[in-house]
């Protein structure tokens, strides 16, 4: 478990890439698409999946 919200977050970096506004576009790291839903996991975390893939990460 990450020690902060900044190492949480930190992985999302590399997959937001174009911002519009106050809104970021999410890309899926495995197949690029940016068909990309939010869900939340079973210990409150924020997790999310490729609805064209099924890859999920955290």
């Amino acid at each position: 478990m990450p020690a902060s919200i900044l190492e949480e977050a930190g992985g999302l970096f590399d997959v937001a890439d174009i911002q519009l506004g106050d809104a970021t576009l999410l890309h899926c790291p495995s197949c690029g698409s940016a068909h990309v839903a939010q869900v939340l996991g079973d210990n409150g975390g924020v997790s999310y999946v490729c609805t064209a893939c099924g890859h999920s990460w955290s």
